[in-house]
């Protein structure tokens, strides 16, 4: 079948929609060119600045390119206020402002805009003035151009989508008294004025970002009293009036406040005395415009201002709800897969420990080994050979399934060459049908009681199928997995899938054989009891995956499906990416078949229910849900690296590492292996498992479209021969 790109189309849309949400949702999360790379600059002086505006009132307007400076006209209070909108400070702002019916002017941050869009409206309705304070924090005496004019743009659209209005108010972050200009500041401000802005500096901080309590921010806030001298303790600075002028008002001021940036507590409590307070010594509050003497610059945005604005809101909204939904699903992931390993674990020594006992009295009977066989060439006869130094007494059924190659010549020549005391061997020819088919008519043709199922690329040891059929010692047990280990294993994708089978296959194995859900025995090494396979209807076609939809059907029936780690079979694995992707492919899509086909057994008692509640659910949480999971998780490792604290996620991707591995030493102890294949861990990391849940996706599409896939055979090339007794491959 070929592939349908859709699927791919489709992905890559899904992916490219993730990151880009990821990408907005680190610039809001203020990390990028955000206020790390702020704060005060390396002293150039204020050469270059105009005497005018560094010596002159705290707004600056170069909007006609030349600069001149306003000042707040006597007794009038400009409070301004940085780095909001807070959804927790800024209403306690607005609260007390309007306890006294004062006005003030916000300058906010654009990506706090677009989080809390209806707190910019409420200022706005309250009578109070809002500027841009950039859309990240960003320092713009640093900053290039093209990122200024990326931070005016999107402020001023998400004010125009919060508010619809648009401002020319701006002030710039980190910024201070007009003395405190220097080089790379003045040229920012030039730069605001080219683009429309009127920039807001300050008269006083109130110095409240420093958190030192409400009495200094008061301090830092009310001016010398103007009866007051240098001799009360005052800065004479601070008493521009002439001596004796006692009825003029005092010096108006513009005031730098915060309502957001962390715990403003002390701000909004300070507030609420600062306002009494000064309106006691003759001060009356105003915007920063209404201050200077100038009419309100703010003006209504236009509707496709509006609606522009509005698009940004909801996407960021809808960024900032993904990043923090996708936060706490890697958190889950990353719980869900450590209480996963732990229970590998114990489950592995506790099945250890098991299978020291004997299974009861030795079972010694003949058994019948069934071998479906599709253009097997290349690798039949080692699978047959294997199969005739085998130790226990048993007759081998070779099916071909309608080859178009030499398989049968193969067969039928190792037929005329019978050896005195090795077993039967039968050849049975039909027409091409599929494997549940030819496994059907050998099952039919079979003498014994106890079948053995065997696919044509793999060979067995001598011992292999008297392990396998011991646990029929059990009568209650109906099917038996043996241990399918991977036997062309020099290259890269070889080790891999060995690594995979070691760890993955056989530690789970272990799991469900003591939780009593065996959902697979493999169609490489698997045992079956005749009864057991006559009760459920022999080989069902209905899915992909014949050997997981007879196992689950065999446990349904009443069975127990078991783990026989020391019946080894070598299996030939895929050689090619293009061989892989085609192999597992058809697995997980005819698992997810046969789970859908048995998902009756959740609802069940006994061992049916332990199939459903507990092997179909794990199937479904770590071989559906979480391999869907995989890609936002390496997409959100990215975005990690790229925002966040990049040691850290190296950190946590090397101890991730370190726990895998420690997993597969365990497991490869377990089987007996030596671990020299581990070398090739980190990048199967890195690339086997994206290929591996490339193809749950692959396979989900497919499912849920409704495609109907073929059987997707693997070129045999039999790479590997026969093994002796306990050999291992490397």
């Amino acid at each position: 079948m070929r592939n349908p790109r859709s699927h791919w189309l489709l992905m890559g849309a899904m992916m490219l929609v993730l990151a880009s949400m990821l990408l907005l949702g680190g610039v809001l999360d203020h990390q990028v060119g955000a206020e790390g790379g702020g704060g005060p600059h390396t002293p150039l002086g204020a050469a270059g600045v105009p005497p005018s505006v560094s010596q002159g009132g705290p707004v600056v307007d170069t909007r006609s390119g030349a600069e001149r400076s306003l000042s707040a006209q006597p007794g009038k209070v400009a409070l301004t206020f940085d780095d909001g909108p807070d959804p927790r400070w800024t209403p306690q702002v607005l609260a007390v402002l309007a306890k006294y019916h004062v006005p003030a002017t916000f300058f906010v941050i654009g990506a706090h805009v677009a989080q809390n869009p209806g707190i910019v409206h409420d200022e706005v309705a309250s009578g109070s003035q809002v500027g841009i304070h950039t859309f990240t924090h960003d320092d713009l005496g640093t900053a290039p151009d093209w990122r200024r004019n990326l931070e005016f743009s999107q402020t001023q659209s998400v004010i125009a989508g919060a508010a619809g209005i648009s401002t020319p108010l701006l002030r710039p972050p980190y910024s201070s008294e007009p003395d405190a200009l220097d080089r790379l500041d003045w040229g920012a401000v030039q730069d605001a004025g080219k683009h429309g802005y009127l920039v807001v500096l300050t008269d006083r901080d109130s110095e409240d970002w420093r958190r030192e309590g409400v009495q200094k921010i008061l301090d830092a806030s009310i001016p010398a009293a103007p009866a007051s001298g240098a001799e009360n303790g005052h800065d004479p600075k601070d008493q521009k009036n002439p001596k004796g002028a006692a009825a003029a008002p005092p010096p108006g001021f513009v005031l730098m406040m915060h309502d957001g940036g962390g715990d403003r507590s002390e701000t909004v409590a300070a507030l609420d005395q600062l306002i009494p307070a000064l309106q006691a010594r003759g001060y009356t509050f105003d915007t920063v415009s209404g201050a200077v003497g100038a009419p309100s610059p703010l003006a209504p945005a236009g509707s496709t201002a509006r609606w522009k604005g509005a698009a940004l809101i909801a996407a960021v909204q809808v960024s900032v709800a993904a990043v923090r939904w996708i936060g706490w699903a890697v958190l889950a992931s990353g719980v869900v897969g450590g209480i996963r390993v732990v229970v590998l674990l114990f489950a592995a020594r506790r099945h250890k420990k098991r299978r020291a006992r004997p299974w009861g009295p030795p079972v010694r009977r003949p058994v019948s080994v069934i071998v479906p066989a599709y253009n097997e060439e290349a690798g039949i006869r080692a699978t047959v050979e294997s199969l005739s130094a085998s130790r226990h007494p048993i007759e081998i059924i070779v099916v071909d399934d309608g080859s178009t190659d030499g398989t049968s010549a193969v067969v039928e020549d190792l037929i005329r060459h019978r050896r005195p005391g090795e077993p039967p061997l039968r050849l049975i020819r039909q027409a091409n049908g599929g494997k549940p088919a030819a496994l059907n008519t050998g099952a039919a043709a079979a003498r014994g009681d106890l079948l053995v199922m065997m696919d044509g690329d793999t060979v067995f040891e001598p011992e292999t199928i008297a392990w396998l059929v011991q646990p029929f010692a059990d009568p209650s047990v109906g099917a038996v997995s043996g241990n399918a280990k991977v036997g062309n294993r020099k290259g890269i994708l070889g080790r891999w899938q060995h690594i995979e089978y070691v760890v993955g296959f056989n530690l789970e194995r272990r799991m469900y054989d003591l939780a009593g859900c065996m959902p697979t025995v493999p169609g490489a090494v698997g045992a079956f009891r005749r009864e057991a396979l006559a009760r459920v209807g022999g080989v069902s076609d209905d899915t992909l995956a014949e050997d997981t939809d007879l196992t689950m059907a065999v446990i349904r029936d009443g069975w127990r499906a078991v783990y026989e780690e020391r019946a080894i079979a070598w299996t030939e694995a895929p050689s090619s990416l293009r061989q892989f992707w085609r192999q597992r492919y058809r697995w997980c899509y005819g698992t997810l078949q046969a789970m859908w086909k048995h998902r009756g057994s959740v609802l069940r008692r006994g061992s049916e229910g332990k199939l459903g509640r507990r092997g179909l659910t794990y199937m479904l949480l770590f071989q559906v849900l979480m391999p869907l999971l995989a890609p936002v998780v390496d997409v959100f490792a990215i975005y990690g690296l790229l925002f966040n604290d990049a040691a850290r996620v190296g950190a946590v991707w090397l101890a991730f590492l370190a726990v895998q591995v420690l997993i597969a030493l365990y497991a490869f102890r377990l089987d007996k292996e030596r671990p020299t294949a581990l070398w090739t861990l980190p990048l199967q990391q890195v690339v086997y498992r994206q290929l591996m849940y490339l193809v749950v996706i692959h396979s989900l599409v497919t499912a849920v479209v409704g495609t109907r896939l073929r059987w997707q055979r693997m070129q045999r090339y039999g790479s590997f021969g026969t093994p002796a007794a306990g050999q291992q491959r490397i």
